[in-house]
């Protein structure tokens, strides 16, 4: 095609040669004037009909490359460990990722979890429930022997227990003066309970059954009383009143002159033993509605007055009991040359009739046992000493 526009092209140019050369020999400026223009005209129209089709292959190949371009699917992201920098493979726990860090164990430093705390430790979000004001407190501060009670009852911490090492748990109720503050030296009183008061028949029964402890606090105001809630009436019983007198001793600023000991019925016999083997620790002892099973040479040994209150016709014991301890004791006391003035000082038996019970409204002389909390001739004795 374009050999056909170029060869009539080049046969009019050379007749037209031809015939200016027969004419003068020489081409006229107006002829070689026009076969430049011709010339010319046929170089513009070469290059002008070639162009157009290499233009139109360059434009068809970009068009193809962006189409391929357009049309290739998005590259698969690269695995872990492949060149990638925009997705990395997620770091394992414990490696340096800061944007992800394993948990801290509890207890490590972590500020946005941190292990729960200890009550009574420092969060202040959570704190220890304090002591309700119904709650017994701890009189003698810390003690790490005893578990104090929860519960109180008329002035009474029920149910403190005094954790030995020997003699195992000790449960004991607690009453102490609001007047106490430890700068001047205060009394003691133990009343150990009967049968009916001991623990395992009912925690602080032995305070709903009997009054000594309350009635004590008459004589003093300010004197702490302690009601033991013993298992027995025997050695163990008697050891673990011994064990908690000496721990209030050490726990609490008490006189070692005034500290009293009373036992009714089975707390009684269990007082006999007590003073048969550490009658020094006590001023005085009353005995009541009981018989004596401890040691009297140990008793007279060290002259601790005693007080043995009983009903003529005790139902469970009888009177007859406390009769033959109070003749072998003064009979110890003789021994000792001492007078009678000095013996009724240190030992006395007071033995009800009936009507002393019956006018207080008890049919029973042993149940009527708990009247002599009420009687200021016994209890008043028992202070006075």
């Amino acid at each position: 095609m374009r050999a056909a526009k170029v060869l009539p092209c080049l046969l009019a140019a050379a007749l037209m040669l031809g015939c200016a050369g027969c004419g003068t020999g020489q081409p006229s400026a107006e002829v070689t004037a026009q076969q430049e223009t011709e010339q010319a005209t046929a170089q513009a129209e070469e290059p002008a009909a070639e162009r157009p089709e290499e233009e139109t292959q360059e434009e068809e190949q970009l068009d193809e490359d962006a189409q391929q371009e357009s049309e290739q699917p998005e590259e698969a992201p690269s695995e872990g460990d492949e060149d990638n920098p925009e997705e990395e493979a997620p770091a394992e726990a414990g490696e340096d990722n800061p944007e992800e860090e394993a948990p801290a164990a509890a207890g490590e430093d972590n500020p946005a979890e941190e292990a729960p705390s200890t009550a009574g430790e420092g969060n202040p979000e959570e704190e220890v429930p304090s002591e309700d004001a119904g709650e017994a407190p701890s009189a003698a501060g810390e003690d790490p022997l005893v578990t104090v009670g929860s519960e109180t009852y008329r002035g009474f911490v029920v149910d403190n227990v005094l954790h030995d090492q020997e003699l195992g748990d000790i449960h004991y109720n607690l009453y102490v003066p609001d007047s106490y503050d430890g700068s001047q030296p205060y009394a003691l009183f133990i009343t150990l309970p009967g049968y009916g008061g001991y623990y395992f028949q009912g925690v602080g029964i032995n305070l709903r059954q009997e009054a000594f402890g309350f009635e004590a606090q008459r004589y003093n105001d300010r004197m702490i009383i302690a009601a033991p809630q013993l298992n027995d009436r025997g050695q163990t019983s008697a050891r673990q009143t011994i064990a908690l007198t000496e721990h209030l001793l050490s726990q609490y600023n008490i006189d070692p002159e005034r500290i009293y000991l009373e036992g009714y019925s089975g707390g009684g016999e269990t007082g006999s033993l007590v003073m048969g083997q550490r009658p020094e620790l006590y001023a005085a002892y009353l005995a009541v509605s009981t018989q004596w099973d401890g040691d009297l040479e140990v008793l007279a040994q060290a002259q601790v007055p005693v007080y043995l209150a009983v009903g003529e016709d005790d139902s469970y014991y009888g009177s007859e009991p406390l009769r033959q301890a109070y003749s072998q004791l003064c009979a110890l006391y003789e021994q000792q040359g001492l007078s009678q003035e000095e013996i009724d000082r240190l030992v006395v038996l007071d033995v009800r009739d009936a009507a002393y019970f019956t006018e207080r409204g008890y049919a029973d002389q042993h149940a009527g046992g708990g009247a002599f909390a009420y009687d200021d001739s016994i209890m008043g004795w028992l202070f006075a000493q």
